[in-house]
């Protein structure tokens, strides 16, 4: 038969937590919190991929590029669409890289899914969806595995820092020095 430990923690006189204790739980919930953010990278890899395919399939639920063409206007020509990809990819890869050096918690990786997807549409619209798309995809995964690394690796070392401050408290009792 298993038994259900509950986790008790030392209260003061008057009921309320006394501060180790305090910050043992804010500890935790920081665990949490950090652990489900680790997984942003993915969720966001799962949505880039989910539009690639519908990509793929020439964004079968939108109307024809003629028909948008009429309403809006001309798309710009495919090579000022490559340029911008080029310089939209060089940019989210260096800021992505300069966040991971300076550890830095931000946590959108879901933007760079819908920029992709405006490269995706204006290839589409400008009728060169099936000449560029390997290259759309291409930049994606590789900005999105380079953000998702960075999203990972920051919450990984969070973690590890937020469960020897844990370790230290369960140890003394005591709060460790900030540093």
């Amino acid at each position: 038969m298993t038994e259900k430990r509950e986790n008790h923690l030392p209260a003061d006189s008057v009921g309320a937590l006394d501060p180790a204790a305090m910050r043992l739980q804010e500890l935790v919930s920081e665990t949490k919190r950090l652990n489900r953010l680790s997984n942003r990278g993915f969720m966001a890899l799962a949505l880039f991929l989910l539009v690639c395919i519908t990509a793929w399939q020439g964004f079968f639920f939108l109307p024809g590029p003629d028909t948008v063409t009429a309403m809006l206007g001309k798309p710009p020509s495919p090579r000022i669409i490559s340029i911008a990809l080029l310089i939209y990819t060089f940019s989210a890869i260096m800021l992505s890289l300069s966040r991971m050096t300076m550890s830095i918690e931000h946590r959108s990786s879901f933007c760079h899914v819908g920029y992709l997807s405006g490269f995706f549409l204006f290839y589409y619209f400008a009728k060169a969806l099936e000449d560029n798309y390997w290259a759309v995809f291409g930049a994606g995964v590789t900005i999105i595995g380079v953000e998702s690394y960075r999203i990972w690796s920051y919450c990984s070392e969070a973690i590890t820092k937020k469960k020897e401050d844990m370790e230290f408290i369960r140890k003394t009792g005591r709060l460790p020095v900030e540093e």
